[in-house]
């Protein structure tokens, strides 16, 4: 009898995924539409030319952001333009030496530094190598908090103290007190894999998302906190409430923007993945229709070289589990106030 029921219930769950899926793919972008890391419409005309050697049009979009103070689009911007030097440099090695003291070209270097001294098996060693890059950078512009954010990083593969970090840290908040890639790099030096605990992590991260402005992704930090946490195993019972209370508090700021837009992808990523652990599919559902076509690297690449594919896996599956917690049929919904079909 036992084995009977069993058997009965999977057949009724399998029927339930049979029937819901496809209606549950609706608001979803097809699988072949969906980009991992899209650039936005100003940095893609930047990488387009750089891939054809010329620096200019990037020059010109990281001058914007600098002298109009944009350093959320200037971290993002750097970032993604080192990302890409890293493979090919030659435009960057071209503006060098066509203005070797422009502010914009010495945090793209600084930043291409750091990043593939992290990668070297001489990590710690290679990193101490950058230092004067770093310190060229944050002579460019002292308004900019960008090199601050970069010798954050710096500083944790350095291995520096607690007290020389919090030196860097006060440089970076004086220049944009609600930074989110400073806040970023802290918390990743505050985590239990580095330096901190998953408590300090946490806790870190909670008081500078109750201290940030209103809209900014920096009151979505928690859910960085709450993704180290689940990474190191399953969670306590006060540590999952810790969590869940971190993801409410993502989910509220994911809400403030529009459907589709690349700027809180990776939060909604990162969103999505903690609500995935956390067996939350209705509302890993409405994150994935959220980011729309707009996957990001992390935080699938933590798990898998194939960031994308696990991206779209992971979509499936909570389509599917969604589909499977559904009515069979619909007759309950056609019932009347007592009961009674309508």
């Amino acid at each position: 009898m036992v084995r009977t029921m069993s058997l009965l219930r999977a057949l009724i769950s399998t029927a339930r995924m049979i029937r819901h899926t496809p209606q549950l793919a609706v608001g979803l972008p097809p699988d072949d539409a969906v980009l991992l890391d899209a650039p936005d419409e100003r940095l893609a005309p930047a990488l387009v030319a750089a891939a054809v050697g010329e620096y200019e049009p990037a020059a010109k979009l990281l001058a914007i952001t600098r002298e109009s103070a944009e350093w959320e689009n200037r971290d993002r911007y750097v970032a993604r333009l080192a990302a890409f030097a890293h493979g090919r440099d030659a435009w960057l090695a071209a503006w060098l030496r066509a203005a070797p003291r422009d502010p914009d070209a010495l945090l793209v270097r600084a930043e291409l530094a750091v990043r593939r001294a992290w990668e070297s098996p001489a990590r710690a060693e290679r990193l101490r190598e950058t230092g004067p890059l770093i310190d060229a950078a944050a002579d460019g512009d002292p308004r900019d908090p960008v090199p601050w954010r970069v010798a954050l990083d710096h500083a944790r593969g350095t291995h520096v103290p607690h007290t020389a970090f919090e030196s860097l840290w006060e440089q970076a908040v004086r220049r944009s007190p609600h930074h989110y890639g400073c806040h970023v790099s802290a918390l990743q030096y505050l985590s239990a894999e580095w330096y901190g605990s998953h408590r300090e992590c946490f806790d870190f991260a909670e008081q500078a998302a109750h201290d940030t402005l209103p809209g900014s992704l920096v009151r979505a930090l928690p859910v960085r906190a709450a993704f180290t946490q689940l990474l190191s195993g399953e969670p306590t019972s006060a540590q999952a409430d810790r969590i869940d209370a971190a993801a409410d508090l993502a989910i509220e700021v994911s809400a403030g923007y529009e459907a589709g837009d690349p700027w809180p992808a990776e939060i909604r990523n990162l969103l999505t993945y903690v609500l995935v652990e956390r067996g939350r599919w209705d509302a890993a559902l409405e994150q994935f229709r959220l980011i729309g076509p707009y996957a990001t690297s992390f935080p699938w690449t933590c798990f898998t070289d194939d960031p994308l594919g696990r991206f779209l896996e992971t979509r499936d599956g909570v389509k599917i589990q969604v589909a499977s917690t559904m009515p069979l049929s619909n007759r309950a919904a056609r019932r009347g106030a007592h009961g009674h079909y309508a």
